[in-house]
């Protein structure tokens, strides 16, 4: 008898983790550490457009998820970016795409009309279904790598799509550090010698880019590609 009480009690207490951890929602742990939610999982207040006061119908949220759903109008598309910007964090969140699809997290957004979209100003996490996905080709285009400037396979280790992605990002006096599903995609320093290097050497060299991570404090911005994306745990704590 007294074997099964304990038995019991162990599930009680295994269930009630399992329920302070459903998602979108912060544990007294992460609450007492500075955790915010950039996601309540019931609707997107928050966030709007990128240049827009609100967001377009192509973002949604059902079932606990944000979701972009490419078969709505064209009208109600863009990259959605938080209302507050934010200079030195750590961004956790999770993330699934669709069989060939394709999106971004974009941090240190400029968000001013003379820039027409958010990666003119922002370096990009590349989200991304590796195997199906038109942009496929070049390594530092695969899932986790810091979008065209750094990563290869070594280390873009995403799950089967229809899986959830880890992710988790660290920006700190312009010290960045890539995390997808635990495996480390990039660190380096914004600005230095070997920053800019990447930065000639990538698309961003393009005079249209010519104010492209130059600021390390912005919007997030999570982005409009090809495909369905959704994303769950939209979580930042300030440093």
């Amino acid at each position: 008898m007294k074997k099964l009480l304990l038995i019991g009690a162990f599930f009680a207490f295994t269930g009630s983790v399992v329920l302070a951890q459903k998602p979108n929602t912060l544990t007294k742990k992460e609450k007492k550490a500075g955790w915010k939610l950039l996601f309540n999982g019931k609707n997107t207040e928050g966030w709007h457009t990128y240049l827009k006061d609100t967001v377009g119908s192509k973002w949604q949220v059902k079932d606990g998820n944000l979701i972009f759903d490419p078969t709505q109008p064209a009208s109600g598309g863009g990259d959605i970016v938080t209302n507050d910007e934010y200079e030195n964090f750590e961004l956790n969140l999770e993330w699934k795409i669709s069989k060939g699809g394709n999106s971004g997290i974009i941090f240190d957004v400029q968000e001013d009309p003379k820039y027409g979209a958010t990666y003119l100003t922002g370096p990009e996490m590349q989200v991304l279904d590796n195997i199906d996905a038109d942009d496929n080709k070049k390594q530092n285009h695969l899932a986790g790598c810091l979008y065209d400037m750094s990563g290869d396979a070594t280390v873009s280790k995403p799950v089967p799509v229809g899986g959830w992605n880890k992710v988790r990002i660290i920006q700190n006096k312009g010290h960045l550090t890539f995390y997808l599903n635990g495996i480390k995609t990039f660190e380096g320093q914004m600005g230095s010698a070997e920053w800019n290097k990447m930065v000639a050497n990538s698309k961003f060299a393009n005079k249209e880019f010519a104010d492209f991570g130059k600021i390390a404090k912005g919007h997030i911005a999570l982005q409009q590609h090809p495909g369905s994306s959704a994303w769950r745990n939209i979580k930042i704590r300030q440093l």
